[in-house]
């Protein structure tokens, strides 16, 4: 194996660990020692990679938005048949993916973002790219959702997008408190059922409004 391979597998190796041992530590309790434990490389190999912590937790960032933007990107809810059935199949997507232990489901950037949004701000900037670069991934499907039911509310496509990041990153911190999943599954399905509500009360308000016109007009 050629150095440079050699090179790029250790830094692979030290952002494979991180996304493990940050999850279940939190990035202020995880030391370099640690990661290097984890990844099975040298401190030397560390620093020559990474010049901080820091540097490697906006590496991190980047390396679980790559990863996950895949894993997304093949989903099976992409191929619903409909914008509103894609929404709420994404949804359960979310909540049939909550196995394992607590580290196991709950987001890396989430986690960093709450230790670090003040103290690291180039953190703070990689880990808003990633939720919020997520979220976006949703909006083409929630437009269309709102196209076909003709809805003008005075919200916006990219609010709901990040909504459902903001009760899913909740629901992660819940589960940490608690220790366990089911609240987490809980949120998510209230999500669903808000998802549905808000779509479904869109109609009825629409064919109403129309309803309306037509009798002024009569």
């Amino acid at each position: 194996m050629s150095l440079s391979n050699e090179k790029t597998d250790a830094r692979t190796k030290l952002l494979q660990a991180s996304l493990s041992v940050i999850r279940a530590k939190g990035y202020s309790a995880t030391s370099v020692e640690e990661l290097c434990a984890a990844a099975g490389v040298t401190k030397g190999a560390f620093f020559h990679h990474f010049k901080s912590k820091a540097e490697l937790g906006v590496a991190a960032a980047d390396h679980w938005s790559q990863m996950t933007g895949d894993f997304f990107a093949d989903a099976p809810y992409h191929r619903r048949a409909t914008p509103l059935e894609r929404i709420l199949s994404y949804l359960a997507f979310r909540k049939a993916i909550l196995q394992g232990g607590v580290p196991a489901f709950t987001c890396l950037v989430g986690t960093m973002v709450q230790e670090t949004y003040e103290s690291a701000p180039a953190i703070r900037e990689a880990c808003q790219r990633s939720i919020v670069g997520h979220a976006a991934t949703l909006e083409a499907d929630i437009d269309a959702a709102m196209r076909e039911r003709s809805m003008t509310p005075d919200w916006t496509a990219k609010s709901l997008a990040l909504h459902t990041q903001a009760v899913i990153q909740g629901a992660f911190i819940l589960a940490k408190a608690t220790g366990g999943a089911a609240i987490a599954a809980d949120s998510i399905d209230h999500l669903i059922r808000y998802v549905e509500l808000l779509f479904s009360s869109a109609k009825i308000t629409h064919v109403t409004k129309r309803i309306q016109r037509k009798e002024k007009s009569s």
